[in-house]
């Protein structure tokens, strides 16, 4: 059992998350990029399922922040963004995505790999959270798997899926047993209902940031 209710235990997050996800810096890469080029002023920034901490670790390194808030619903992952970020600038919140709180408070959250666990009702709830947790003109930026648009898509896309798993050293149980997660303790959605929920959550622009394999980057405005 993972402490951190996902697919990995705090203590080898930051190892096996790497070793699992393709250009996994890359999500890091583009979300600071887009927010450099839309954001002039000092930011708060809410991070949503932050794990150990690495957004938070890149955006205070090249963001000029007033706040950075690290929110997950793992006592674990907070106790160790707490060791790592124990700044004047930093927060931390125990807190599940669906149960946010805030109003109108932030210019950026952020929510990398965090909603592809929820079905399609516990999806509307987190977006209508984070769209009242922003500001006007604030971005949600967003980095889930997605679903392929055909069976055989799923079938190509899960095995090239794998085999970059194995590539990075993990055995071939392992990377089979990840794979057949999809579906049972993860639930991908295609693009076009990606986009459709984020619309509809209120978002007045909503558009894909980056894309490849089975992993994509959205970003709305409200």
């Amino acid at each position: 059992m993972s402490d951190n209710k996902f697919a990995f235990d705090s203590s080898e997050y930051d190892r096996k998350i790497k070793q699992t996800l393709p250009y996994y810096d890359e999500f890091y890469k583009q979300v600071i990029e887009l927010v450099k080029t839309y954001k002039n002023s000092t930011i708060k920034w809410l991070d949503v399922g932050c794990g150990t901490g690495k957004m938070g670790s890149i955006a205070l390194e090249n963001i000029e922040l007033e706040k950075f808030v690290f929110s997950d619903p793992s006592d674990e992952m907070i106790r160790i963004a707490k060791e790592r970020f124990q700044r004047s600038n930093t927060e931390f919140s125990v807190c599940n995505i669906q149960n946010l709180e805030y109003i109108n408070k932030f210019d950026v959250i952020t929510a990398i790999q965090v909603n592809h666990y929820l079905r399609v009702e516990e999806r509307k709830i987190a977006l209508q959270k984070c769209y009242k947790a922003l500001k006007e003109n604030g971005l949600l930026i967003s980095f889930e798997n997605f679903a392929p648009f055909t069976n055989i898509g799923k079938m190509v896309y899960l095995e090239k899926w794998k085999r970059y798993q194995i590539e990075q050293g993990k055995s071939v149980e392992e990377s089979t047993r990840h794979i057949e997660r999809y579906g049972k303790d993860y639930f991908p959605i295609t693009l076009e209902e990606h986009l459709t929920l984020m619309r509809n959550s209120g978002f007045r622009a909503v558009e894909i940031l980056w894309l490849s394999n089975m992993q994509v980057g959205f970003w709305g405005m409200k």
